[in-house]
């Protein structure tokens, strides 16, 4: 027998998967964290890639805003603030011309004390700190892309001098990869601007692992090119939330030669797709809610046979995590699932809607695999609302399963919302 814990929260699920079932866990190619993660930022900020040094950018008296991933990403901001922090004061810059800016997207704001964890208690205290909100009558226009998305950009990032972005590079299910670009659009930009770019999910070229030829990819670096990026500082993570790789400097330039170190990590060939897949997100934040969740359940379906079953373990404390998503789900709840993914598609192309693209995703896996979750979320809300089948006990279930098929072969994806397998 093989047993794995699981990722649950900020807990672990324990399951037993019987040896010939088994087929195999699939772990990132872990790397082990950096012995000292500030030394590693630094270093990549002395080294920058495509840029001057930041103490060379930055000016006495030049009004400076960093963009800062919100409570629902685990780059660890509170390490990489410090360092920049030191390069601005070195360069001069005062303590009172610095904004530090939550990349909120289309998410709810920041609360102080979840501002406290990601700043650190100090810098949370004695810095101004703001949530970028997508919908402010004052966003600034920078242009247009040339795949027709308007940008429009927070007015206190635009009418700064030294404009920095910080955040970490990951897998993302239709942006590609996610850092880099992401911190202006979606993370500083007007809801038009974010509805827009995410239209273009089902260009067949919308997905995990796909940078160059990435529609949706290719605009969000066009934006960040109109909005103004002066110097980039992003991290590279292991399963345990620690840096392994920092890289710093030009925000397209360094960001490539952190996709590529991703991609060595984070993309892992299976031999053939399983009949069961057992997925997390990887545990808190990741799991905060089912909008955020999600994404393991995307990447579970490349590691999952047509019509197979996948289990997800997301503890979702937020619920559902986004209204749009919400209502739409309630709204579609008595068609069948085939019409309603029908009916949520053509919605979106008429007119789309963030929040709307979730129910899309959820509606597709839901017509193509047996989806399970266990989590905190009300079960008849789960299944009435959501579709998905809700789960008290994860090793009863796999019994269940298999029990139905004696020789099915399970897969078990810890960190789901990270890792994208690939069948060879």
């Amino acid at each position: 027998m093989t047993k794995v814990k699981i990722p649950y929260g900020k807990d672990e699920v324990e399951v037993t998967i019987p040896d010939k079932n088994f087929m195999m866990v699939v772990w990132p190619k872990e790397v082990p964290g950096s012995s000292d993660p500030v030394i590693e930022i630094k270093k990549a900020m002395d080294n920058p890639i495509g840029t001057k040094n930041l103490e060379e950018i930055a000016r006495p008296g030049d009004k400076v805003a960093i963009v800062v991933d919100d409570a629902t990403r685990p780059a660890p901001t509170y390490l990489m603030l410090p360092p920049i922090l030191e390069k601005l004061h070195k360069a001069g810059v005062q303590k009172k011309d610095i904004t530090i800016i939550f990349a909120t997207g289309t998410h709810r704001d920041v609360t102080p004390e979840e501002a406290k964890k990601l700043l650190g208690d100090k810098i949370a205290s004695e810095y101004k700190w703001i949530n970028h909100n997508c919908d402010a009558p004052d966003l600034v226009y920078k242009g247009t892309t040339k795949y027709g998305t308007p940008i429009y950009i927070n007015r206190i990032y635009d009418e700064a001098d030294v404009k920095i972005i910080t955040g970490d590079i990951t897998l993302h299910y239709y942006a590609g990869f996610g850092g880099g670009r992401k911190s202006i659009l979606p993370g500083v930009s007007g809801r038009k601007t974010i509805q827009h770019n995410h239209a273009m999910l089902f260009d067949p070229n919308a997905r995990a692992g796909l940078h160059i030829g990435n529609p949706i990819s290719e605009d969000m670096t066009e934006a960040a090119r109109l909005a103004g990026v002066d110097f980039m500082v992003n991290v590279v993570i292991n399963s345990k939330k620690e840096i392994v790789k920092a890289y710093a400097g030009d925000f397209d330039k360094a960001f490539v030669e952190g996709i590529k170190f991703v991609e060595k990590m984070y993309i892992v060939k299976i031999p053939y797709p399983a009949d069961i897949t057992i997925a997390s997100p990887g545990g808190s934040p990741l799991d905060i809610n089912l909008y955020q969740a999600h994404k393991a359940i995307y990447f579970a379906e490349s590691a999952t046979r047509k019509n197979g079953n996948i289990i997800v373990l997301a503890e979702c404390p937020d619920g559902p995590g986004n209204r749009i998503f919400a209502e739409w789900m309630e709204e579609y709840k008595d068609l069948e699932t085939n019409e309603a993914l029908k009916a949520v598609k053509d919605r979106l192309k008429k007119h789309f809607r963030l929040g709307g693209h979730k129910a899309y995703y959820i509606l597709n896996t839901v017509a193509n695999y047996r989806l399970y979750m266990k989590s905190s979320m009300d079960p008849d809300l789960l299944r009435g609302i959501y579709r998905i089948e809700p789960v008290e006990d994860v090793q009863q279930l796999l019994n269940q399963l298999l029990e139905e098929n004696p020789d099915a072969k399970v897969l078990v994806l810890p960190f789901g919302n990270e890792t994208l397998p690939v069948p060879e």
